[in-house]
């Protein structure tokens, strides 16, 4: 009988799952969802940016993004544009909305990192996240 390892991609997922509980309050206090929060979060970090880009940046399907950012254009929190020498480019950027929303919501992430870093350890927490940031070199 072949003995099977314990699986690496559920374990991640469930990891994920206790993870966010302690940040879908905060999420749930500012009416964003998770995707709307990495959306946020990486226009933030990268400024205006491709939808194909933003996408695989947040882990989302294109098709899906599509819906996510119509969304989150409707609510005020951005903008797209399209590029003038090429207009199948389309850019996606923080509105002002967006910006202070971003401002809003990283006291309240900070806060819950804290309490996650509380509950782990601080040391821990370095360790798995420099384990995570080496699995993720493995895809390039």
């Amino acid at each position: 009988m072949i003995k099977s390892r314990p699986s690496l991609t559920l374990n991640l997922l469930q990891a994920r799952e206790a993870a966010m509980r302690f940040f879908r309050p905060s999420l749930n206090e500012h009416g964003l969802t998770e995707q709307q929060w990495r959306v946020v979060r990486i226009l933030h970090e990268q400024g205006p940016t491709e939808v194909l880009k933003l996408a695989a940046l947040a882990c989302i399907l294109p098709p899906s993004m599509t819906g996510v950012v119509s969304r989150m254009q409707k609510a005020g929190l951005v903008k797209k544009q399209k590029i003038l020498h090429d207009q199948r480019i389309v850019l996606v950027d923080l509105t002002d909305a967006g910006c202070a929303c971003f401002v809003s919501m990283s006291q309240c992430m900070e806060e819950s990192y804290l309490q996650l870093q509380a509950s782990l350890g601080e040391a821990r927490l370095r360790e798995l996240m420099g384990l995570l940031h080496d699995l993720k070199q493995l895809q390039r």
